[in-house]
């Protein structure tokens, strides 16, 4: 196997139709319309408790659409949760780690023993030579962060979904993956990113979609992170009723995918409403 990939390869698109997504019936993230294109390097962004971490487990199938559908393309999804959701104290070696990033290929039994020059070469990719052997219990954050690298890199993915990947870590750490981060755009994989420095997302990802529940806005960045478009995402976060149903899908609303990354369609609710007091207007 070649850690290398073919430069212009275009993986499938992520087309959303009227997406509602949520648990118990109380929706998270509500009614996204747009397409994520094939090679696209976007950024998910949006005040705590956005939706962002809601949006990345429906698009890899995790959790399913309370309204609306998501087109996946064909080939495999890679997705790399918080690092607070993995339990680091499952008695498992750096290459153990590592080594799950085969199991969808090759299966469980066999990924150490066939595959282990692979593996360490993708060790060796994220700074991580001579660790195979360490617990996963004893690497710093920034160490367990460039594992889980590995492990995405193994997994040879046209779409790769990244929850908060650099929370908690090291700038050292921050720059070597943000680099690898680039590399995979280069070879034409799609990937997602939550994340929360908008900084980082202004300097490094041509395309954002900003989050509050709804979605404010969606295309380039630079047009997306404005201050009116960040006062009007922490405005309607802040308004947001926990106890919403699931609205009623008007049949009439949004707008099918486009080739390249289209803007959302606004839909506002605030925090006490009926049934009629939903209100429509134009993405920002």
């Amino acid at each position: 196997m070649s850690l290398a990939r073919t430069p212009g390869h275009a993986p499938g698109t992520i087309a959303l139709h009227g997406v509602t997504l949520g648990y118990d019936r109380h929706p998270a993230v509500h009614h996204l319309d747009g397409t994520i294109p094939g090679g696209a390097l976007l950024a998910l962004v949006g005040p705590n408790g956005a939706g962002k971490s809601t949006l990345l487990k429906g698009i890899v199938g995790e959790i399913a659409c309370l309204d609306g559908r998501i087109n996946r393309p064909e080939g495999a999804l890679a997705y790399l949760p918080q690092a607070a959701e993995i339990d680091r104290s499952f008695p498992l070696s750096v290459l153990d780690l590592a080594a799950m990033g085969l199991w969808r290929r090759y299966g469980p039994w066999r990924s150490l023993r066939r595959h282990r020059a692979d593996l360490l070469d993708a060790l060796a990719a994220v700074g991580l030579d001579g660790f195979e052997d360490r617990a996963i219990g004893t690497l710093s954050g920034g160490q367990f962060q460039r594992a889980l690298f590995a492990r995405l890199i193994l997994q040879e993915a046209d779409v790769i979904l990244l929850d908060e990947p650099f929370a908690g870590v090291d700038g050292r750490t921050t720059h070597d993956l943000l680099a690898l981060i680039h590399a995979w755009h280069r070879q034409g994989r799609t990937i997602v990113a939550a994340l929360h420095d908008l900084g980082q997302v202004a300097e490094h990802f041509p395309a954002t979609l900003l989050l509050a529940r709804e979605p404010v806005a969606w295309g380039p960045t630079a047009s997306v992170l404005t201050a009116k478009n960040l006062a009007r995402a922490q405005s309607l976060s802040e308004a947001w009723d926990e106890d919403a149903a699931v609205c009623a899908h008007d049949g009439g609303h949004g707008h099918g995918p486009s080739p390249g990354i289209e803007p959302a369609r606004d839909h506002t609710h605030p925090h006490h409403h009926g049934p009629d007091d939903h209100h429509h207007g134009n993405a920002a």
